[in-house]
Order: C-alpha cells, then sequence, then structure tokens
C-alpha cells in the first residue's frame, strides 16, 4: 500500500509498439522491408508462438505511441465548486496527423519536461516495471534531456525521486495490490471490472500495434485515456480502503470525475468519453445489485 496521497499527482499511463527502425538497426533487415513484415520478424525473434503470437518485448526496442494522465490537484474548496480537488485529462500526441508533434522524442520530452517542472506525485499500474522504465530508456535512445525529471537529490528527504525503490513520488498500483505472497497480480483490467470500474473496452494491448501500423493512432490515444481514468478510479478505491478518502469524500470525487468527463465529452473530437461514461454506470449498477 502507499504511504502518502500527495497535493499533486498525475495518474498516467503509456502505450508502445514494436520500433521497426529497432528491428532493421539490430538484425540487419533491408531498409525497404514493410513495417509490418519488420514488427512480424521482431516477434518472432523475440519467442512467438501460435498460442502466443505477439510476444512482450524489451521496451528499448519499443516506441513510445502515445502518453495519457488524469491531472488530480488539491485546491481550496471555493475555488473548485465545494469539491477540494480539480481533475484535467490529458494525452498525447494532442495532433495525431501532425507528424512533429506526434515524434516519439515530442512526446517524451513534453511529458517528462512537465513532470520534472511540475513535480508531481506519479501513480501507474505496472508503471515501475513498464511505463517509466521505457520512458527513461526511449530518452536515451531518442537523445531526449529531461534533467528536471531525473534530478535525485542527495537524500531522499532532500526531495522528489523518481528513480528511487523505496518511496511514495512513483506509485505502482500492481505493487501495492500483489504485495503478498508468490501469486500473480491482477491485472488492471481484472481488479477494474470487480470493482465497478470501466476495464478493457473491446481494446486491448495486444491491438495497439495493428491499430499504429493501420493508422488508427486516434483510437489509441482515446485506449490510453480510458487506461488513465481506470488507473485514477482504482487508486481512488485504494486510498478510500486505505482511509486517506473518507467515504463522503470518496464519493464527492467519483462526482468530480463524472462531472469533468461530462463536460469533456460536450467538447467536439471528445465524444468517446461518453462510451467510458456509459461503461461506468452499467458495472456500477451491476456490482451495487451483486
Amino acid at each position: 500500500m502507499f504511504k502518502s496521497v500527495k497535493d499533486q499527482i498525475w495518474f498516467f499511463d503509456c502505450e508502445w509498439v514494436p520500433d521497426p527502425k529497432a528491428g532493421r538497426l539490430l538484425y540487419g533487415l533491408p531498409r525497404d522491408m514493410a513495417d509490418d513484415a519488420v514488427v512480424a520478424e521482431m516477434w518472432r525473434r523475440g519467442g512467438a508462438t501460435e498460442d502466443n503470437p505477439q510476444p512482450f518485448l524489451k521496451t528499448n526496442l519499443c516506441r513510445i505511441v502515445s502518453i495519457a494522465a488524469l491531472m488530480r490537484k488539491v485546491v481550496p474548496p471555493e475555488q473548485n465548486d465545494g469539491i477540494g480537488v480539480k481533475l484535467h485529462l490529458l494525452w498525447l500526441p494532442r495532433e495525431t496527423s501532425n507528424p512533429e508533434s506526434n515524434s516519439e522524442s515530442a512526446l517524451i520530452s513534453t511529458f517528462l519536461g512537465a513532470v520534472g517542472k511540475f513535480k508531481p506525485q506519479l501513480v501507474g499500474f505496472n508503471s515501475r516495471a513498464s511505463d517509466l522504465r521505457i520512458l527513461f530508456q526511449r530518452a536515451v535512445v531518442c537523445g531526449v534531456q529531461a534533467p528536471e525529471f531525473c534530478h535525485r537529490p542527495d537524500k531522499p528527504w532532500d526531495g522528489v525521486d523518481y528513480f528511487a525503490k523505496d518511496n511514495d513520488w512513483s506509485v505502482d498500483l500492481m505493487d501495492s495490490l500483489g504485495g503478498w505472497g508468490g501469486g500473480r497480480p491482477p491485472s488492471l483490467n481484472e481488479i477494474a471490472v470487480l470493482s465497478g470500474i470501466p476495464g478493457k473496452m473491446d481494446v486491448c494491448g495486444d491491438d495497439v500495434a495493428g491499430m499504429w501500423l493501420s493508422g488508427r493512432w486516434r483510437e489509441i490515444v482515446q485506449y490510453n485515456c480510458y487506461d488513465a481514468l481506470t488507473t485514477y478510479l482504482v487508486w481512488m478505491r485504494m486510498a478510500h480502503v486505505g482511509g486517506f478518502l473518507s467515504a463522503d469524500a470518496y464519493e464527492e470525487e467519483q462526482m468530480a470525475l463524472n462531472n469533468m468527463l461530462l463536460e469533456e465529452a460536450e467538447k467536439p473530437g471528445m465524444e468517446f468519453l461518453n462510451r467510458y461514461i456509459d461503461e461506468w454506470n452499467r458495472l456500477q449498477e451491476e456490482t451495487a445489485n451483486g
């Protein structure tokens, strides 16, 4: 279980796919070989089988294609309609049709630069082993500078440290949920759906590479936003269990999120959030009746 709840928290998630450039460089594949063929060869060399055609590849062999974050900031109640938190959903790339904004180096530089500037508590699901690892590894590959994110204080109590193994500036909910015994921890989809929270809706991680190869970048971003929202809702439930949120505060914060989603869903291009709202309502009703 996490030890603290900071005044500013970013619940984040990254999506990545096998990097065709990495495949060509490391395996000496022809430069004119199609991206989908390169990706298939990378999976083959990664141990693909009939039962597991898309084995998990080392994160440094993959490129980040999307980053989403739900930002939660504690504010005086009078600044947020009587609710003590302000919520904001952000995602990268902002314009999926713009080659400059959706380049991997731009995604990493923008996100790590913002994290280094604002110093939020980072919360993810399997983030220590995956999301933070690939962000740093691919920052190295892309030659991105992120000095404020990478800064490490001389003493643990002297400042924010995203690389320390035992502090609460980087919280991995999967670690918290699977902290005892030798069994496998729950997946985000499992713990979410059983808790009345939307999990995977038609799209799962194995679909992302195919979506990216076929140019369905906007759908990847939407899926990424869903996972960031789900991570936040799971954290909220855990914070309630751990006593960080009272019963009243828990209900109020869920309402704040619902209101934010309804408001955002009315904006052009944001209609996809209605599906998340509908699924959340459905699951809450089912789990309440169960």
